[in-house]
């Protein structure tokens, strides 16, 4: 069973129903013993950073989701379920994050452009990605697959490593990251038409 992380945050049942769609059990919950005994933890969040780092920790989940990803479970963040992995973020900050991934959580720079054109912030709609590696998270998911994205913010970790794949917006930034039983991408699949879509069923593959 998959269970998503509640914390009053953003788009967590339409991530409940794109798990449906794929034919996958999952159930939103913030009840400590159902995420202790899921098969695996998904963590998805939309809003402010400091906010999201506040409901967790009011709701007592911080060290249950370390706890979760130390077991070696497999995890999913998405957008800012994979910013809060960090250790930390610019956004009304410094903040501190979960501190999972060594790296910080950075904005986009002011004036920003891309073949001479001024790029708005948030970074928001359709774009595609680079791999930077192979991983069970994008199996059939092919170079310069397009995906939703909406946000302000990114990853940017210490080990590049770690990073599946990059985007380009005036920067490129990791748009994916996997670390042993830890996956995350900044696009929002639960939004991505059928390539999202894909990308959890793989992730409903890896034990």
């Amino acid at each position: 069973m998959i269970a998503i992380v509640d914390y009053d945050m953003g788009n967590i049942r339409s991530v409940e129903k794109a798990f449906e769609k794929i034919g996958a059990r999952a159930t939103v919950t913030r009840d400590k013993k159902i995420l202790k005994d899921a098969g695996s933890l998904v963590l998805p969040g939309v809003g402010a950073f400091k906010e999201c780092m506040r409901n967790l920790e009011r709701y007592g989940l911080t060290d249950e989701i370390i706890r979760s990803v130390e077991s070696g479970k497999p995890f999913l963040g998405i957008c800012l379920g994979l910013q809060l992995l960090f250790e930390e973020s610019e956004e009304d900050g410094p903040v501190k994050g979960l501190g999972i991934i060594k790296g910080t959580v950075v904005r986009f720079p002011s004036g920003i452009a891309e073949n001479g054109n001024q790029l708005k912030i948030p970074h928001m709609g359709w774009n595609d990605i680079k791999k930077k590696k192979d991983s069970a998270l994008l199996k059939d998911v092919p170079e310069g697959a397009f995906f939703y994205f909406v946000h302000s913010y990114y990853g940017s970790p210490s080990d590049n490593s770690i990073t599946l794949t990059t985007t380009g917006y005036g920067v490129e930034f990791a748009s994916s990251i996997s670390m042993d039983n830890v996956h995350a991408c900044q696009f929002h699949p639960e939004k991505s038409q059928d390539m999202g879509l894909k990308i959890l069923k793989n992730f409903t593959e890896i034990h």
